[in-house]
């Protein structure tokens, strides 16, 4: 569900493929599961196989339905993704899976040369400001007792998120984690994805959590991991 292993930045060469989605936010340490059946998603996952492994989960800017076919507008955040796994269905399609590794901010788009786009980027990796190095740990156990009140409404996953809880991981990876599984809306989605000062994050995610801490016993459960996102 979620993985904390080391992405050695020597490999990455600021150039990437990008798979753009309308409402899919992807964070850094986390898994997603993807069907892709598109032929120019098809192209772009073939291509990323024989190289690198890397693509780039990109958000679709408002406005995107009138020129889905072609070039719409990007959101300036995406996050850069590793393939984990995959499998080609009998029909050409792949179902994939996908671990968040870095936040990566969008300089230029290339000229369309192949069948899927791709753009230069910038990776942003986390920041800590060292005066605020000892409020981590309230923050820290702040997030962690917002998140498991939230807990029991995410009726799938409830028990695994408590074992990663329990266990000792960084402030930004619980930030990651938070800002991809609660349901905050597209918009703190990207604010989040956009912050690499791992404090402020965790700012806006207690305030957040603290909301949604209350609405969790009036709404029921939800399902976590997301179920497989459509290209």
């Amino acid at each position: 569900m979620f993985d904390e292993s080391p992405f050695e930045l020597h490999d990455f060469k600021g150039k990437v493929r990008l798979f753009p989605l309308p409402n899919l936010v992807l964070f850094p340490h986390v898994m997603q599961p993807l069907h892709i059946f598109e032929p120019r998603y098809r192209a772009l996952l073939e291509e990323a196989l024989a190289s690198d492994g890397l693509i780039a989960m990109a958000i679709l800017a408002p406005g995107w339905e009138s020129s889905y076919e072609g070039r719409p507008a990007l959101q300036p955040m995406a996050c850069l993704c590793r393939v984990m796994n995959w499998q080609k269905t009998p029909e050409g399609a792949y179902n994939v899976l996908l671990v968040g590794v870095r936040r990566i901010r969008l300089i230029e788009e290339l000229p369309p040369e192949k069948l899927f786009r791709e753009a230069r980027v910038e990776i942003l990796g986390d920041s800590k400001t060292p005066q605020n190095a000892t409020k981590q740990p309230e923050q820290q156990a702040k997030l962690v007792a917002s998140f498991q009140q939230i807990l029991p409404t995410l009726t799938d996953s409830a028990e695994p998120l408590q074992q990663l809880l329990s266990q000792q991981i960084s402030l930004g990876m619980l930030t990651d984690i938070m800002g991809y599984t609660l349901d905050l809306g597209i918009e703190l989605k990207l604010q989040l994805l956009g912050e690499p000062q791992v404090e402020a994050r965790a700012e806006l995610l207690n305030a957040a959590a603290k909301r949604l801490a209350g609405k969790a016993k009036k709404n029921g459960g939800s399902s976590f991991p997301p179920k497989f996102s459509m290209n």
